[in-house]
């Protein structure tokens, strides 16, 4: 062990500490980068010198997350404008009769829309339609919002399977294709929510269904404990002011309440009308757009378990982002006629104002975890390419090895506490790196496969972050448009997610 190895592992207790505390990590990442740098170099100008350069080797492995992001939200922004978004989901509340029926449609239709929209984004179109049909029918609004939140806030982000965002970040640290970690996460997520939604519906959703009228819900406008907001989140308060709520940013998957209420998806004009004098223009888009997504999905299928289509490990992301930008620029055409060129570059333009500030607190975190990491630490360093780059974390790991249980299940289940304890930040995937590296670095010991590992802790950070688990992340919007208080939200979320996460890591040792 040398003193620039000490060095790193301070620096990574320290984030995981600040993280613990739900403080932003940002100044630690910083910190632990430059003294990590200047312990294995000397240097003061070259760790200064580190601490951008690592920086910039995470924004450029990582820059692919940012454009996806940035063509989803600005094909939503289009889809916005003309009133599309609204249309899309509101056949789904025919299908609703009654509580029960509510509850699985609202559960399934939200996974399936945040799987190509990310939740945060999804739950605005869901809110605005398909919750006050949920609860019409007699779904309770405590019911409601655990199906919003086990569905999107947790499954449908834990695996990120179709634009797959998560596993790539985890798959940077790991050093193996981000598919093959998707496809274990996809599992482990469909088992936890699987098993979370049932509990959730027999200790929670069940007892209370008709227990409260609707009208107690509209009467019902702040959160008991003063945590949650009104139901009228998005668009502000009655007075015209937000209510002060957490500013730690997170991925847009899972963006803390700060960045709904602060960053509006654009597409609305200026005050707050829709072009929708084309009525069947915006009925062609509400079906079309859905239907190419779909279309997307069957391909990325096909060529991932078989040979009948071309496809290469992490394709899904430029499938989807591409898709998303050429069906933005159609509706902008169809719908702007002469502006489509200017309306097109403004909808790209905020969608990665929305994509950097909901990712760019990633950035420092993965650079001081590249650093530990062989593959990028050369260039963190700024080493030459006949240096031999350090590996701090792959070290550490080796060094301690003969005290680590030679049990699967024992580092498996550790991982899971591992990611749990990273997403307590209440972001959910600024920890992936790391988890992918130590990921990579049990595996080989513990005879388990690194992407089984890497899966399991995003689960666990995503769970737990993303969020289901804690009142400080994304969870506090979920509450918000239910109007429940987020802490009796937690409180009846705790054991059907943790069962869940419990029972998908059992099985996860077991079949892989």
């Amino acid at each position: 062990m040398t003193a620039a190895h000490l060095v790193f592992l301070l620096g990574l207790a320290s984030l995981i500490a600040a993280m613990a505390l739900r403080k932003n990590v940002m100044i630690p990442a910083i910190v632990a980068t430059l003294a990590t740098a200047f312990a294995f170099s000397g240097s003061v100008p070259n760790a200064i010198m580190s601490v951008f350069r690592a920086t910039i080797t995470a924004g450029t492995a990582l820059f692919e997350i940012f454009i996806v992001i940035a063509a989803v939200t600005s094909l939503l922004a289009a889809m916005r404008a003309i009133g599309s978004d609204d249309l899309m989901v509101r056949p789904v509340s025919r299908w609703m009769v009654n509580g029960r029926v509510a509850y699985i449609v609202l559960f399934g239709f939200t996974y399936l829309l945040s799987l190509f929209f990310w939740p945060t984004p999804a739950l605005a179109l869901i809110g605005a339609v398909l919750l006050p049909a949920a609860l019409k029918v007699g779904l309770p609004p405590l019911g409601a919002a655990v199906a919003l939140a086990i569905s999107g806030q947790g499954m449908s982000i834990a695996s990120d399977y179709v634009i797959g965002l998560a596993p790539s970040i985890s798959a940077s640290g790991a050093g193996i294709p981000a598919d093959a970690i998707a496809d274990r996460a996809l599992v482990i997520s469909l088992i936890v929510g699987i098993t979370a939604a049932v509990l959730a519906y027999i200790l929670t959703v069940r007892p209370q269904m008709g227990a409260r009228a609707i009208s107690d819900v509209e009467a019902d406008n702040e959160s008991a404990d003063g945590t949650g907001v009104s139901g009228n989140a998005l668009a502000g308060t009655p007075s015209g002011d937000r209510p002060e709520l957490t500013d730690t940013p997170g991925p847009a998957g899972s963006a803390t309440s700060a960045d709904v209420l602060e960053v509006e998806l654009p597409g609305v004009e200026d005050d707050g009308t829709r072009l929708t004098d084309r009525p069947q223009l915006t009925r062609a888009w509400a079906i079309g757009v859905p239907a190419a997504f779909a279309a997307v999905l069957v391909y990325m299928l096909v060529g991932r378990f078989t040979d009948l289509v071309p496809w290469e490990d992490g394709a899904g992301a430029s499938l989807v982002g591409g898709a998303a930008l050429v069906l933005m620029a159609l509706v902008t055409i169809t719908s702007r006629r002469s502006e489509a060129l200017e309306f097109c570059a403004t909808h790209f333009i905020d969608g990665l104002s929305y994509a950097f500030k909901a990712m760019g607190i990633i950035l420092p975190i993965a650079g001081f975890v590249y650093i530990g990491i062989p593959d990028y630490s050369g260039a963190v360093l700024g080493l030459g390419e006949d240096v031999t780059p350090p590996a701090f974390l792959f070290d550490t790991v080796e060094m301690v090895q003969p005290y680590i249980p030679d049990n699967g299940a024992f580092v498996a289940f550790s991982m899971l506490f591992i990611g749990m304890a990273i997403g307590l930040d209440g972001s959910g995937w600024a920890g992936l790196p790391l988890t992918g590296g130590l990921a990579a670095a049990l595996a080989p010991q513990s005879g388990m496969d690194t992407a089984t590992l890497a899966a399991i802790a995003q689960n666990g950070a995503t769970w737990t972050g993303g969020g289901t688990l804690v009142i400080w992340s994304s969870l506090v919007v979920v509450a918000g448009f239910c109007r429940i208080p987020v802490t009796e939200l937690v409180r009846h979320l705790v054991v059907p997610v943790m069962a869940g996460l419990l029972l998908a890591t059992g099985v996860a040792v077991i079949i892989w």
